[in-house]
């Protein structure tokens, strides 16, 4: 027997991801992260072996259906929302896809297609529909969307402009103003009392500025992260070989400068009872390169490599990554 839990999915599921943050001469950071399941007490995530560089977010799972009875139900991979590229200054690896995380999945070794559910929004309100009528394309990064927009007739682009869905911009009087909200689903399968393992992979969104957003000497912040020391967890012993690199440097050098990369890890809390072995490594890249995360009994592995493992994990926080690097053309 089959089980089909009715489940409200997708339309809850693409709310869930995180906005861009905006700054000066700064690269934002967009959180991406694991599958979405909701919450229930069937399915549990036996095992989460998740791995991050600046290249790739690699994550294999292992789940077990714990009931008499095989379950059918989507799992949702929810992308970073898209705004328009003048609005935001977002690291996305691939703009010009619909992909552009390059997102792959993978059921018990097999490489399967999802399905791509693509909304447009503006004000808060779902306005995919309109778009699709006046054959515009749903993303706003979208090569051919600037034409299309022009070729709408005036009261239109008027009333579009009221509602947010068009804007102003230096390049153009009617510009996209509309984000984009994107969701890979697929109808996961999990026979009774067996183990379902799925793997995904994809580049991830690496923010960042072109030099440092704190003092090291005395902890304070500037620019966009206020909670710098907190959001990271840079410790003293950081800070202290931050400052020794910039006071070795000299004042009139810029000698580092900040890499983010977010990931949403408190979605792993909504399957049944916690992660019950879980375990992260974190490649930061290069042997100079410094980094700093919010993690318990992290143990470095190798010259570039750091490990954490845990039993029973319930993900309270999702995890910020800090990298910092050397300007090498200084």
């Amino acid at each position: 027997m089959t089980v089909r839990l009715s489940l409200v999915a997708l339309q809850t599921l693409l709310l869930l991801v995180s906005s861009p943050g905006l700054a000066n001469d700064t690269t934002a950071s967009v959180g991406t992260g694991g599958l979405i399941y909701t919450r229930n007490s069937i399915i549990s995530m036996e095992q989460e072996d998740l791995f991050i560089s600046e290249n790739e977010i690699r994550v294999d799972y292992v789940f077990r259906n714990n009931s008499d009875g095989d379950v059918e139900n989507i799992i949702a991979f929810p992308m970073p929302d898209l705004e328009p590229r003048y609005e935001s200054d977002i690291a996305i690896p691939d703009m010009g896809s619909d992909n552009f995380l390059d997102f792959t999945v993978a059921i018990d070794g097999k490489p399967i297609k999802p399905e791509l559910q693509q909304r447009g929004l503006a004000g808060g309100l779902d306005v995919t529909d309109a778009l699709i009528s006046s054959a515009i394309p749903v993303s706003p990064q979208n090569a051919s969307v600037q034409a299309a927009i022009d070729k709408l007739d005036a009261p239109t682009k008027q009333d579009w402009l009221k509602r947010g869905i068009l804007q102003n911009s230096d390049d153009s009087e009617f510009a996209p103003g509309w984000l984009l909200k994107s969701t890979y689903w697929w109808v996961g399968h999990f026979p009774a009392g067996k183990d379902v393992r799925v793997s995904h992979r994809y580049k991830p969104s690496v923010g960042g500025t072109v030099s440092l957003n704190f003092d090291p000497d005395d902890n304070s912040t500037h620019g966009p992260n206020f909670d710098h020391a907190q959001k990271y967890c840079r410790d003293k012993s950081f800070n202290q070989s931050v400052a020794k690199i910039v006071k070795k440097a000299g004042p009139e050098r810029t000698v580092l400068y900040e890499n983010w990369i977010s990931y949403i890890l408190t979605t792993g809390g909504n399957w049944a009872g916690p992660i019950k072995k879980f375990k992260l490594t974190i490649d930061k890249g290069d042997t100079e390169n410094l980094i700093s995360f919010c993690g318990q009994n992290v143990r470095k592995t190798g010259p570039t490599t750091f490990e954490m493992t845990a039993e029973d994990f319930w993900p309270e926080r999702d995890l910020e990554i800090l990298l910092l690097k050397r300007n090498k053309s200084d």
